[in-house]
């Protein structure tokens, strides 16, 4: 490995348990947060148990039975669909038949 590229990766963390530790503020531009979904009030809403609405989002029922009790925060495709069932309820049917 570079060593420039090397002593960035440990400024970048050494940044981080900094932000981590409250001694550094981040500027609000670098700041990005999505809102956590309401994923037991998403499953509620389509009438599905969770195994069911695990099979229709593609993950395990205790996945999100986690997600459920805020243990785990959903992420990547599993976030953005999530995201997209608050938005738009109906595309579970779509979810369902897939």
């Amino acid at each position: 490995m570079d060593k420039e590229l090397f002593d960035d990766l440990v400024k970048s963390m050494e940044e981080m348990v900094a932000i981590h530790n409250g001694e550094v503020q981040p500027p609000p531009e670098r700041i990005h947060r999505h809102p956590m979904p309401a994923v037991k009030e998403i499953r509620e809403t389509a009438g599905l148990k969770q195994e069911e609405f695990a099979q229709a989002v593609g993950v395990s029922p205790s996945l999100v039975q986690s997600w459920e009790q805020k243990r785990r925060i959903p992420s990547g495709s599993s976030l953005k669909i999530l995201l997209m069932l608050e938005h738009n309820p109906a595309l579970i049917k779509v979810l369902l038949a897939i």
